[in-house]
């Protein structure tokens, strides 16, 4: 089970706290496709007991981030190209309108922070861990949408990131050689795109950076999908 993860102490947060954690963890790629998930080591994991976590996979299911299997495992969805170009058709769409939403709303102060986080985001890659790298994109990406103004988009955009895990997990140790490399920088380009087009406040254009990020990764994907 992956270190990053810390026991919760707290009673009344314990259900909230195991589900917040493999939610993340699902969302930036920690788990393989197909990967079984047991309630008996991840309570373990957790210091817990087996109800918080049969509750936390059972929540996660329901929002299709895992397959729960009838001894009550959870595992981890298998990869296809068909569901990939899905969740890439729903992600341009959903993401690429919350991100033209956040053009007249993002002040000088949230630009600021983008270009932090991508100035982040390419320096883990040379110097931290791969997981690093990809929790300060989910940061970028979520610190732009934040701009929409948009619970509903926001909450779909969770969903669609928590449905796409097991595609980063592929994505990262099929690059990350290249990720350590300062051709890793390559794969922010879209993001200093999208800040570009928002200080010109121009959400068409940053609906387009979000959408080639998207489309670019999606590319990188198909070839190696099943």
């Amino acid at each position: 089970m992956e270190s990053e993860f810390v026991p919760v102490s707290r009673r009344v947060t314990i259900q909230d706290g195991v589900y917040q954690q493999l939610r993340h963890a699902l969302m930036v790629g920690r788990f393989d496709p197909g990967q079984t998930l047991t309630i008996a080591s991840l309570a373990e994991t957790f210091a817990t007991s087996h109800m918080p976590v049969r509750e936390a996979l059972r929540r996660l299911a329901a929002e299709n981030a895992l397959e729960i299997a009838p001894n009550g495992s959870a595992r981890v969805p298998a990869i296809s190209k068909a569901r990939l170009d899905d969740l890439c058709r729903a992600r341009i769409a959903v993401e690429g309108l919350a991100a033209e939403l956040a053009a007249p709303n993002s002040s000088d102060a949230d630009i600021s922070e983008l270009e932090r986080l991508v100035e982040a985001h390419e320096t883990s890659s040379h110097e931290e861990s791969i997981y690093a790298m990809l929790v300060k994109n989910r940061e970028f990406h979520f610190a732009l949408y934040q701009g929409s103004g948009s619970e509903v988009l926001l909450q779909l955009a969770e969903t669609l990131w928590l449905r796409f895990g097991p595609y980063m997990r592929v994505l990262t140790r099929h690059l990350e050689p290249t990720l350590r490399s300062h051709e890793g920088e390559t794969y922010t380009r879209h993001h200093h795109d999208a800040i570009a087009a928002l200080r010109k406040r121009d959400g068409s254009g940053v609906r387009r950076a979000i959408s080639e990020d998207i489309s670019a990764t999606q590319a990188l994907l198909r070839p190696l999908c099943d």
